[in-house]
């Protein structure tokens, strides 16, 4: 064979390689390092940065996301009650509970989790203040022992109308839960994400992290006292799995915070409600739990053990070449579980993912057995990676699902305050069917950059129609970005590098 022929050989297999990561990768050193180049440090600030896009209520005078202005300072005003502040739950303007306190839940886990990547990233103060946000919403809605507020907003009535949040003139109706009509999944997840939030300021603010434990204790009391399946925020967000995982996952932080063997006993007791599944989101919050209570059997309590192997299932359950595989994968390699906004299951599974694998080396465990096929602990982080590279421009689209990050990246957010110009430039009220005429039904890009949003993504086949009117793939959601948050601080160690102040690229959107 002459030079000529090998060389063309190896062009070829290198080629085949750039296009092929998951499946030519020799080792895992080899896969860990394949699409390197991404910036996770600069994707981490920018998906915090989104939260600040989200507020609702007076906004702070150090507010980054200069575009958008004071709204909603009247939420609460019909009962007595305020409940200003807190997060817009997606792309319009309804502050949903449920979902808010799981954001607030997964923001504080990777606070908690990766504290000094974090730090190093000069990220940590702005992350407090994103929990900090959602966590005082929290505490305003429960009050009393046995009453909190789980929605702010008609959701019907939004949906029917463009309007910014800073001139929205939709019903504001407050929807709460209490001693008879209980709802125990927004309970037990606002008690989560408070015993959560309270180990974050455990050695900042000690006062502040004592009142929010105090309170997640109240607050998993009455969800555990009064139990009943909530249906408060259907047809919007609906419990299909029941109530169950939430209290798992609550007592579980709970435990975690307080050190309390109540809370481990509670989960102990009750740990014929832990099953394997294959999805962790704002209705399942089983695969969370597990992971975090196999940490506790790792460490020695082997009554735990039950949670361990539902946690390695979890695993196998989404890693190609599983005998046990439920999961299917994209021709690009995206994990897809449905149709509907499918990258908030891909940024909470590689968050779990990253997060057990460093439970796994931690305690010096080599890896995941699934049938007969053995995964490391490495190729699982490895395979967490490309879920995040993926979604940060690696993919058959060649574009960002990160609004601000890359070169290319979604122009038309189904997003009601980004796709209005911002009240400081147009101070005039953009009316309910002025929003759909002017902005919603515009081909125009946004004139808002929502710098940090990720969107739902591309479908089954890897194709995104970046257009306002396709809310499955351009809406973002506090969630979906909490979960990245966490996806890319576990990716942070190694990679990366620099101080985020320095970067010019979020200042340049800004």
């Amino acid at each position: 064979m002459d030079i000529s022929r090998i060389v063309w050989v190896l062009l070829i297999w290198w080629v085949i390689l750039a296009n092929n990561p998951m499946s030519f990768a020799s080792n895992d050193t080899d896969m860990l390092h394949l699409s390197a180049g991404l910036d996770y440090r600069d994707a981490l600030g920018k998906a915090i940065l989104f939260f600040e896009g989200q507020r609702s209520g007076q906004l702070p005078s150090n507010q980054r996301v200069k575009w958008r202005g004071d709204s909603a300072l009247l939420d609460g005003k019909p009962d007595n009650v305020r409940l200003v502040g807190g997060y817009y739950d997606a792309g319009d303007n309804v502050k949903f509970g449920w979902p808010m306190a799981f954001s607030v839940s997964l923001l504080s886990w990777t606070a908690v989790e990766y504290k000094s990547e974090i730090s190093a990233s000069n990220q940590m103060g702005y992350l407090q203040s994103a929990i900090r946000w959602g966590a005082d919403f929290i505490i305003r809605s429960n009050t009393s022992p046995t009453t909190l507020y789980t929605q702010v907003g008609n959701g019907d009535a939004d949906h029917q109308c463009w309007e910014r949040p800073e001139d929205m003139d939709t019903p504001r109706t407050l929807y709460k839960i209490s001693s008879i009509s209980p709802g125990t999944e927004v309970a037990a997840e606002a008690a989560a994400a408070l015993a959560a939030a309270s180990l974050v300021f455990k050695d900042v603010d000690s006062n502040y992290s004592s009142r929010v434990l105090s309170q997640s204790r109240t607050l998993f009391d009455f969800a555990d006292k009064y139990r009943g399946s909530y249906q408060g925020s259907c047809p919007f967000y609906c419990s299909y799995s029941g109530y169950q995982d939430e209290l798992l996952w609550a007592s579980t932080w709970l435990y975690k915070a307080s050190g309390d063997a109540k809370y481990s006993d509670y989960a102990l007791n009750n740990q014929g409600w832990s099953q394997v599944v294959n999805e962790f989101s704002w209705d399942n919050k089983l695969p969370g739990a597990q992971a975090l209570l196999a940490k506790e059997y790792i460490n020695g309590n082997k009554k735990m053990e039950k949670f361990k192997n539902d946690a390695d299932a979890f695993v196998c359950a989404l890693m190609p070449g599983s005998g046990s595989a439920q999961i299917q994968t994209t021709p690009g390699g995206l994990l897809y579980t449905r149709d509907s906004s499918n990258l908030q299951y891909v940024t909470s599974a590689t968050m779990v993912l990253l997060s057990y694998s460093k439970t796994l080396k931690a305690g010096q465990i080599t890896g995941v057995q699934c049938g007969s096929m053995q995964f490391s602990t490495s190729k699982i982080i490895a395979f967490a990676k490309s879920q995040v590279d993926y979604i940060l421009g690696n993919n058959p689209m060649k574009m960002s699902y990160m609004v601000g990050f890359g070169k290319k990246y979604p122009l038309h957010l189904h997003h009601r305050a980004a796709s209005i110009p911002s009240i400081n430039a147009l101070p005039g009220k953009v009316g309910c069917n002025d929003g759909y005429s002017s902005w919603y039904h515009s081909n125009s890009e946004n004139p808002n950059i929502l710098i940090g949003a990720i969107v739902g993504g591309p479908n089954s086949n890897d194709e995104f129609n970046d257009a306002r009117t396709e809310y499955t793939q351009t809406e973002p959601t506090t969630y979906m970005n909490a979960a990245m948050v966490g996806s890319l601080a576990g990716l942070l160690t190694g990679n990366g590098g620099g101080d985020l102040e320095n970067y010019a690229s979020i200042k340049k959107l800004l």
